[in-house]
């Protein structure tokens, strides 16, 4: 064997015409996947449930058999496509009519702030971390948690809020990164403070360590109070 051999460096023991079957065969992976986008039934594909990201990842997984590997036959694919589809179409009629069915395989929205505070059984069941909660309610325009009513965590992963009115905005626990959020153990003095844990806010009127009566834990960071603009 030479070394630097470029036939073999490039397409190994394949003829260079493969090149041309692979690109034939790029061609019909793409059409199948368009095709069982087109036919499936849905109406867009800018957020994709858990159901139908399992469904696209074998699609793929399919396709990128029938793509490299020359000893892939193009119909038995074709196959895992038409059942796929089939597959699919059967699913969403059974969850149409069936919400205990749409509820087990899509799931069910789940709130995660709730009166201006965390949801805390709901952020630990879902393994968030605030940190990638509050980087969500940041790309809303949220500053702290006062601001919102009603925060819920779609099947699709996206979290819709529901806002006080100006007039009826709370104080809250901010949701800035870390250098823009001071945090005690002691509070410096008199003031509201926020439970850095639960969201709760709570009046010191000494600088004296206490635990959050809602989750017993006992770090705070100062209430903002600041009207959501609009």
């Amino acid at each position: 064997m030479e070394s630097f051999e470029l036939q073999r460096m490039l397409l190994g023991d394949l003829p260079w015409t493969f090149l041309l079957e692979v690109a034939c065969r790029v061609l019909a992976a793409f059409l199948a996947v368009f095709s069982f986008l087109k036919f499936s039934g849905r109406r867009g594909i800018k957020q994709l449930s858990r159901f139908e990201l399992v469904v696209i990842l074998t699609l793929g997984s399919a396709a990128g058999d029938v793509t490299f590997y020359e000893d892939v036959p193009l119909l038995p694919v074709a196959l895992v496509f038409v059942t796929l589809l089939l597959l699919y179409r059967v699913t969403i009629y059974i969850m149409t009519r069936s919400k205990t069915c749409e509820a087990w395989i899509d799931g069910v929205p789940i709130t995660v702030v709730k009166d201006g505070i965390y949801e805390i059984h709901s952020l630990r069941n879902l393994n968030i971390s605030s940190k990638e909660l509050f980087m969500e309610l940041r790309q809303q325009g949220v500053e702290h948690l006062g601001q919102v009513r009603l925060g819920l965590l779609e099947t699709d992963g996206d979290v819709s809020l529901y806002f006080y009115n100006a007039e009826e905005t709370r104080p809250g626990l901010s949701v800035l990164p870390d250098e823009h959020r001071p945090e005690y153990k002691v509070p410096p003095g008199p003031g509201l403070y926020c439970c850095v844990s639960c969201g709760l806010s709570m009046f010191h009127d000494s600088a004296e360590q206490r635990s959050c009566t809602r989750c017993g834990h006992g770090v705070w960071s100062p209430a903002l109070t600041t009207v959501r603009n609009r």
